[in-house]
């Protein structure tokens, strides 16, 4: 299920890989993340030391867990959980210019949190308007076909 996606990020970007990983929480933050109060606008990983970090993701308060969360700051740095090997594969993709790694949605899968991680590269502005007109004529043509 779906819980938050990053959808300026489909429309900036060109995905040319996916992956899924896990995701280092506190208890409020799982429940502030299952009530759908994270943004993902703005967010990218980055690989610090041989670890997986995203960075300016915000989550939210989770307002029942007031005595928990005195100093709690919305906007910092969450571990990504994965593997050796997909570290590496990322770190070597980022080889490549013009290059980044950001998240492309928030999952809950089996009442576990994931980040779906898309490996993208950046579109030039006529990219963009051809990917718009594309969706665009997907539309008229889909409405045709409902209307016979």
């Amino acid at each position: 299920m779906v819980i938050t996606k990053n959808k300026k990020a489909y429309h900036d970007y060109e995905v040319l890989e996916t992956l899924s990983a896990g995701i280092a929480l506190s208890g409020p933050e799982v429940k502030s993340v299952k009530k759908g109060n994270v943004n993902l606008k703005g967010s990218h990983v980055s690989i610090e030391s041989g670890e997986a970090w995203i960075k300016n993701m915000h989550i939210s308060r989770y307002l029942p867990a007031k005595m928990h969360q005195m100093n709690y700051d919305p906007g910092q740095d969450r571990k990504l959980l994965l593997k050796k090997n997909e570290i590496n594969n990322i770190v070597g993709k980022l080889a490549i210019p013009g290059v980044t790694v950001i998240p492309l949605c928030i999952l809950n899968r089996k009442g576990l949190i994931k980040v779906e991680v898309g490996i993208v590269k950046g579109k030039k502005k006529y990219d963009k308007r051809e990917s718009i007109k594309k969706r665009e004529f997907e539309r008229r043509k889909n409405k045709l076909y409902r209307n016979y």
